[in-house]
Parts: structure tokens; sequence; C-alpha cells
């Protein structure tokens, strides 16, 4: 990815800066000439339940994993809401966080949307998901601190 290489070749320029102000760091040069698009995603959540991988046609693992989200506000009742966002992991990712991660667990996720089409009996339905390229794992295990899975890598 095109921020991995910026951020490699800008690294003694940049320090103790997070993900998201290093994103919007990178990318704020390109608005000068114009709109830049960008579709990055992170989220920080609990694993709703185990993961399942599955095995493609072409043969690729493929897993996927909802998030429990809670809202940083409170709604009309008083009570933080909590948003349950599916996620899409491949190869490598899905594999390890299937090896280091069950039910209740906390992970960073950071990735891309994506928009699949549907079509059943009821007709067209788009379903949005992210699709992760990384995972951190942030629940303390007695022999694991904190772990990285990094699709790009």
């Amino acid at each position: 990815m095109e921020n991995h290489f910026c951020f490699k070749k800008n690294r003694s320029k940049i320090k103790n800066i997070s993900f998201a102000s290093f994103v919007i760091f990178d990318y704020s040069r390109h608005l000068k000439g114009g709109v830049f698009i960008l579709n990055q995603v992170v989220l920080v959540g609990r694993l709703v339940k185990d993961l399942e991988i599955r095995r493609t046609d072409s043969g690729k693992d493929v897993a996927t994993l909802t998030l429990a989200v809670p809202r940083s506000f409170k709604n009309m009742d008083g009570t933080y809401d909590t948003d349950f966002i599916d996620c899409i992991l491949w190869e490598e990712t899905a594999n390890r966080t299937k090896e280091y991660c069950k039910k209740g667990d906390i992970v960073g996720l950071r990735g891309r949307l994506q928009t699949r089409k549907i079509e059943n009996v009821e007709g067209k339905r788009y379903r949005l998901e992210v699709v992760a390229e990384k995972i951190t794992f942030l629940t303390k295990k007695s022999e694991q601190s904190e772990k990285v899975c990094d699709e790009t890598k």
C-alpha cells in the first residue's frame, strides 16, 4: 500500500504519531492538486464469536468475524449502543486470528470498506463489510502480549 511506502520513506521526519494521524498527515498533501479519495477503516472491538475458517474454490482461506464496537456517546435512554460490524479476513490474517483469539477478545483492525451484491429470491441487496488488512491482538494473555498480523507483508 502507498501509505506503508511513504511511512518508511519519511520515517525520520515522523515520530510519536498515531496511525490515524499519520493517514491524515500523509494524504493531506494530495489535496492541494485536487480531491484525494481514501478508503480506510480503523476499528477496535470485541469478537462476537470464535472464528471459523472456510476455504474458497480457489484454495484460499477466508474467515468472517463480527466485531462489537460500542459507540462513544449515550443514546436517548442514557445507555451506550453497540454496532456489530462484519469483517472479512484472508489467508494468514485469518489463520493467525483463529490461532490467537477467541470470543470476547479485543482486537484492533485496519482495513477497507467493500460492498458486495447479494441476489436471492427477494431481489438484489448490497452488503457493506470491512476487509481486514491488519489485525492487532489487544487482549493480554499470560504468555502472549500484543501480537500483530499484517496482510501486507
